[in-house]
């Protein structure tokens, strides 16, 4: 499972998820990727889920790259416990994902496999995705202006 080698602050607040992912919102190292349409956590148990789906399903062919960490941890509070004193023990490592966010890239392998790949991950995860390929390069034309 993914965590955290060492953190600065053990209690983290929850926050709140509001509007869209400003990074990490493109397909950058693979050919298709696997990108949410809504907000959530995403547990690091569902993320490893996600990857074992994803690698058995390409059978060791192609690359895949995890993009998202899960860098926040989530405490809870031990059961039959009275209201007060303080906050809970930490559980477990979440990542915040927001709508646009790429989560899983792929390369390597066909188009077909890539989509039944991603396809499978995606019914591991909490929150809907779709699969996106990448984008053509953009060439730009350099217009003299003068």
């Amino acid at each position: 499972m993914l965590m955290p080698k060492r953190v600065k602050r053990r209690k983290v607040q929850r926050g709140r998820m509001k509007g869209r992912a400003q990074s990490g919102n493109f397909v950058s190292n693979g050919e298709f990727g696997l990108q949410a349409t809504e907000c959530g956590w995403i547990t690091s148990n569902q993320i490893e889920a996600a990857r074992v789906a994803l690698t058995r399903s390409i059978k060791r062919g192609g690359q895949v790259w995890i993009k998202i960490f899960p860098d926040k941890p989530v405490t809870k509070k031990p059961a039959e416990t009275r209201m007060g004193s303080g906050k809970g023990s930490p559980e477990y490592w979440v990542a915040v994902v927001k709508p646009d966010r790429v989560l899983f890239e792929i390369a390597g392998i066909p188009e077909a496999d890539a989509r039944e790949a991603l396809r499978l991950a995606m019914n591991k995860l909490p929150i809907k995705c779709k699969i996106i390929a990448r984008e053509a390069e953009k060439t730009e034309v350099e217009a003299d202006e003068g």
